[in-house]
């Protein structure tokens, strides 16, 4: 594998961590996700620098013209009338409130004057990395606006297809208490490659925040260190990285051990055993492996697996029947006829 991108992973590593302080491992996640097509949640509390962590991110990232260059409607053949484009941006953040509506986030088509012309105002998801701030302070219609973009990077305005251009990446941020909070229904979580939590910085850490960010100019010796078309190679080459079939018959197995395990009610779909074997490529890419194995499978298990179930005793948290599923699946593969039990 090319030893290149393990220092450039680590390049966009260090250049943020200058100016955000985050764990290195979770940070490694991210990346890796953003690399292997997916979008992260950051379950968390207010001001531990969500939204400074996606910045950063993006602007890390030297934008090519033709990254943000307007993108033209598709008709969707079903008569559709509506003409305009939209252009990319690099960043933007979408600060979510219960009276958002879907086209706030997606955009929509006015009419211009007494001309009669229709044109299209874009919204704020047409960037290459979104920040969905308090994404669960949404209502179930407005969350529901995701599904398309999440799935198919595109979105339909009145009957004309917009496709959005690599790379494209949601960071949303989950508040777990507060008023007004509308829970994600599992089909939408489950469209998430990641769940993570940044946590409290250490003390230390804490002190170098405050004497970093005091500054009104913390930001201005910030650079960028990678190309937008590195991103969007490096996606590519994720599907060059082997890994055995024995790796996948461990994943599939503990996949499936959340669908018998007591303690769960809702368990996981087949599109998890996808996610994580995807993720596990992509971080071995990052590391500059040409392999993914069982070790990795068994570090992004339960980051990659906790907002996808649901506990039948909501007092038990996710992470402890996962917990339980990783120490008790054998790392040697069962044979297919065991797998279809």
């Amino acid at each position: 594998m090319d030893s290149q991108i393990k220092q450039s992973i680590e390049s966009l590593i260090n250049n943020i961590r200058r100016l955000i302080s985050v764990d290195e491992k979770k940070l490694e996640y991210i990346i890796a996700s953003q690399i292997a097509g997916g979008h992260v949640i950051l379950a968390d509390s207010h001001g531990v620098g969500k939204t400074s962590l996606a910045r950063a991110l993006a602007q890390s990232i030297r934008w090519r013209p033709e990254d943000l260059a307007a993108i033209a409607g598709a008709g969707s053949g079903d008569g559709g009338i509506a003409s305009g484009e939209a252009k990319m941006e690099g960043f933007s953040r979408i600060q979510c409130t219960v009276d958002l509506l879907p086209q706030d986030i997606l955009g929509y088509n006015r009419f211009i004057g007494h001309s009669g012309e229709l044109i299209f105002n874009k919204g704020p998801i047409f960037a290459h990395f979104v920040l969905c701030d308090e994404i669960n302070l949404l209502t179930p219609k407005t969350q529901g606006s995701f599904f398309q973009v999440m799935e198919e990077q595109s979105v339909t305005i009145e009957g004309k297809l917009y496709r959005l251009k690599d790379p494209f990446f949601i960071i949303a941020t989950m508040n777990l208490k507060g008023v007004h909070l509308f829970p994600l229904p599992v089909p939408q979580l489950d469209r998430f490659m990641i769940r993570i939590s940044l946590g409290y910085p250490s003390e230390k850490d804490e002190t170098e925040i405050i004497n970093r960010h005091g500054r009104i100019d913390a930001w201005d010796s910030f650079q960028s260190v990678i190309d937008s078309a590195d991103l969007i190679r490096w996606r590519k080459m994720v599907d060059d990285v082997q890994m055995h079939d024995d790796v996948t018959a461990y994943i599939v197995n503990c996949v499936r051990q959340t669908r018998t395990h007591p303690d769960i009610e809702t368990p996981a779909s087949p599109r998890a055993g996808v996610r994580i074997s995807r993720l596990a490529k992509s971080l071995a890419l990052c590391r500059g492996m040409d392999y993914a194995g069982v070790d990795i499978i068994k570090e992004i298990f339960i980051h990659a697996m906790a907002h996808r179930i649901v506990t039948r005793d909501p007092s038990i948290p996710p992470e402890a029947p996962l917990k339980s599923i990783l120490n008790s699946v054998p790392v040697e593969p069962k044979r297919a006829d065991q797998l279809n039990k």
